[in-house]
């Protein structure tokens, strides 16, 4: 590649460490060097309306309103299967969660961000608008436990832990998701910044590949870089995250992957969350 210097910006999550700990710690030979920032989700959708970073990862949900600054990259990003957000809250009287449907409307649901695809799914789910408060993610499971909120939006680690606190799953939005279009799960992608050429995003795009190949073939080069931000989560739970959203799709999203996201914006589009027409844009 060129000499060119890179803003990255990516998540602290086990998934995002693990794709990136190659490129972000100049293991690979001939990749784009990369200044990087590691930020929660919600606050990287915010800061890509700025297009403050040149390569930025992203939730599917904020993408519709990011496209005018930004394309998506084929590598890096987060689908799959079995792996979608979950509502959860505190069990009934008969120990059992609410269905989704019982939460009337001025029930305030927790959520990590408007912008996240969690809560475009919800929407999605629930046909209409919900009360809802925004907070980082990992502060939901306490909210709900505690009371300060009736049910709780939950991604990433989250859903390994919540039953430690006396939650029940109300709906997996993932399941909910499959069963009803048959595709798998967009979460997140990676985006490039439409400044950057069309050769170079390529580049990139296969550069993100390889840092990929490089951590399955040499984890314990990368492990301890995914381990230190991993906060204060367990290996096990480290392990079981990456697990669940490296995946195939993070290679390449793939003409599966594609026709996912393409659903998600005209299922979105329909209900009047997004306009119509939004078409995602892969390098």
């Amino acid at each position: 590649m060129n000499n060119a210097r890179y803003s990255l910006a990516y998540s602290p999550c086990p998934n995002d460490t693990y794709i990136f700990a190659a490129l972000t710690n100049g293991l690979l030979a001939d990749a784009p060097a990369v200044d990087v920032v590691l930020d929660d989700v919600e606050a990287l959708n915010l800061a890509a309306r700025e297009g403050r970073y040149e390569l930025t990862k992203v939730s599917y949900g904020a993408i519709p309103s990011l496209l005018d600054k930004y394309r998506i990259l084929r590598a890096g990003g987060a689908l799959g299967r079995g792996c979608g957000p979950l509502v959860v809250s505190l069990p009934g009287v008969d120990s059992k969660a609410s269905l989704l449907t019982d939460f009337a409307p001025d029930a305030v649901f927790a959520i990590p961000g408007r912008m996240t695809t969690a809560y475009a799914l919800l929407r999605l789910a629930l046909g209409r608008d919900q009360s809802v408060v925004e907070m980082r993610f990992d502060r939901i499971v306490d909210a709900v436990a505690n009371e300060e909120v009736a049910a709780g939006l939950i991604i990433h680690e989250s859903r390994f832990t919540y039953r430690e606190a006396g939650l029940v799953e109300v709906i997996d939005l993932g399941d909910w998701w499959e069963h009803e279009t048959g595709n798998p799960i967009p979460l997140g992608a990676i985006l490039v910044r439409r400044d950057i050429a069309d050769t170079d995003a390529r580049a990139i795009d296969d550069a993100i590949r390889h840092s990929l190949t490089f951590a399955r073939e040499h984890e314990d080069k990368i492990i301890d870089y995914v381990r230190a931000h991993a906060f204060e989560m367990d290996d096990e739970v480290m392990r079981a995250h990456i697990g669940l959203y490296v995946n195939e799709y993070s290679d390449d999203v793939g003409e599966a992957g594609i026709a996912a996201v393409e659903d998600l914006f005209a299922r979105a589009a329909a209900a009047h969350l997004i306009p119509d027409g939004t078409q995602p844009e892969f390098v």
